[in-house]
């Protein structure tokens, strides 16, 4: 167990290995681990190994501080921490503070008061159902063609499917005449560079240079007055590299479990989706830096104290697989886009893409044949995910 002194409060804890001799035990009603929640941990491991152990070590508390950063599982800390807690958007080590030293001004991410208010009242006005619905025929003909040779018997890669699905649709949400694969190309290369940005430790020769190179080049392609140019790059940041990581990995985990029955009624297919966008959790963890002091899960926060916002623990990802019959309830499940004013605008797109890509494979009850997990994109995903139909 781990070492204490005397009167420490449990959220000081250093060492990881064990939890307090009070942690609740293990449920023994869990499920043994799934074939799609196996498959599932490579792209973790494969893209973050000491952050996803770590993570994985700590999740029994609601929240651990290691030196001065707070890394927080527990939902109710996680809503404390989006809903209460002021934060500092242009931090370092922050997405937004990541954007200020690359020299890229006006993302929604960095953005505070009642500029980022504006900034998502005309996201959700281009997001919402009507939006939503203007977009929809361009991912359809997407998957259609793309989809077709599953008919034919033949493999198909679903990621490069995809990219092209994310890069079409913000393209045209963005209303940029951009070739779908190069946006998604470039939007993927620019994560990447940035994420790298972000990660603790020395940082090679270069890399804030590349960094930077790859920001210019995708301002480049969606060729915007400046005025504009930070909103569209951070909506196409978010927009392909979310929908990159999430839906082949919620394909995957549905072939693995056999969940295609599931998907043909209109009303578990709903359900699904929502399940699946719980335990795929496409940003698994939010950085951010406190503004000011708060209380978060129970542990005192100063300004300056970093947080680690685990949310797919905060969803119950690590616990429970996606179930129809006995689904998390919708509070629980949609914490995996955030909460209040930092709850994620797209969360209606990503439904619907994922709710009709599994509807156009459904009628193939497709299965993996080979699997590669990307131990380079900014998000954990699939570099390859090939399928086939499996009957």
């Amino acid at each position: 167990m781990a070492d204490r002194r005397v009167g420490e409060p449990w959220w000081t804890v250093g060492a990881v290995a064990d939890g307090p001799a009070d942690a609740p035990a293990r449920d023994a009603r869990r499920p043994a681990r799934s074939r799609g929640r196996r498959r599932d941990r490579r792209v973790y491991l494969r893209r973050y190994p000491v952050l996803f152990t770590l993570l994985a070590a700590t999740r029994r508390w609601p929240a651990v501080r290691l030196g001065r950063t707070l890394v927080v599982h527990d939902p109710d800390g996680y809503l404390d921490a989006l809903t209460r807690t002021p934060l500092d958007r242009a931090a370092a080590g922050t997405v937004g503070g990541t954007a200020h030293r690359l020299g890229t001004d006006g993302l929604l991410f960095d953005q505070q008061g009642p500029e980022h208010r504006q900034a998502r009242r005309a996201l959700t006005d281009g997001l919402g159902p009507a939006g939503v619905a203007r977009l929809r025929p361009i991912w359809t003909a997407v998957l259609r063609r793309r989809l077709a040779p599953l008919g034919a018997g033949e493999p198909v890669d679903l990621v490069p499917v995809v990219a092209e699905l994310a890069g079409a649709t913000t393209a045209a949400l963005l209303g940029v005449d951009a070739d779908p694969v190069a946006l998604a190309e470039a939007a993927r290369h620019a994560a990447a560079t940035t994420a790298a940005e972000q990660l603790p430790g020395p940082r090679p020769p270069g890399r804030a240079r590349a960094a930077r190179r790859a920001v210019a080049d995708l301002a480049e392609l969606l060729d915007l007055p400046p005025e504009h140019a930070g909103l569209a790059g951070m909506l196409a940041l978010a927009a392909v590299n979310t929908t990159v990581s999430g839906i082949p990995r919620a394909v995957a985990w549905c072939a693995d479990d056999r969940l295609w029955d599931r998907v043909d009624a209109a009303g578990s297919r709903a359900v699904l989706v929502d399940e699946l966008l719980r335990v795929t959790a496409p940003s698994p963890v939010l950085p951010r830096v406190a503004a000011g002091a708060a209380t978060v899960a129970g542990c005192p926060v100063r300004a300056g104290d970093r947080l680690l916002l685990v949310a797919r623990h905060a969803a119950g990802a690590h616990r429970a697989g996606p179930d129809c019959a006995a689904p998390a309830p919708a509070r629980t499940a949609r914490l995996v886009f955030g909460a209040g004013q930092h709850s994620c605008p797209g969360a209606r797109l990503a439904r619907a893409q994922l709710a009709d890509t599994l509807a156009a494979l459904a009628p193939y009850r497709p299965v993996v044949v080979r699997a590669r997990a990307d131990g380079r994109a900014a998000l954990p995903g699939w570099a390859r995910l090939v399928i086939r139909a499996g009957r």
